[in-house]
């Protein structure tokens, strides 16, 4: 994809996946531009369908829009970047990332948004002053 839609959805993020919320700079891969709707779903190449998305949301996401609810089995979209509020689905508790909703807990589970390497490197985003968050911008 052409650079200057690549910086654009680095700045719009703010350096961070649009998902698990952590901060591009202490990864040691570069971030992915990710089609929230997937072009095999007839998802477009338009910035309003792209995301800035870490390695691991982006290959736990695959082609999916969805997922199953673990409690009753209802399929729920996932969070959608540009059309959902963060702070209305997720919060913070210490570096565990919680659910607000259905689509929060669906999309945590789908993406692995809490598995112990992403503890390990939000406790690690403390120690640089980059978790938690700045959501006041948003």
């Amino acid at each position: 994809m052409a650079d200057e839609s690549r910086e654009f959805v680095t700045l719009r993020a703010g350096g961070r996946c649009e998902y698990c919320q952590m901060h591009q700079s202490l990864q040691g891969a570069t971030f992915h531009l990710e089609h929230i709707i997937p072009r095999i779903l007839g998802g477009s190449s338009e910035l309003s369908n792209l995301a800035l998305a870490c390695p691991s949301c982006n290959l736990h996401k695959a082609d999916r829009t969805s997922g199953a609810n673990p409690s009753n089995g209802e399929v729920i979209p996932f969070f959608n970047p540009r059309q959902d509020n963060w702070d209305t689905h997720f919060d913070w508790e210490d570096v565990t990332l919680i659910a607000k909703t259905e689509i929060g807990r669906v999309t945590i589970k789908a993406l692995d948004l809490n598995h112990e390497r992403r503890i390990r490197i939000r406790r690690a985003e403390q120690l640089f002053g980059l978790f938690p968050p700045d959501r006041t911008s948003e």
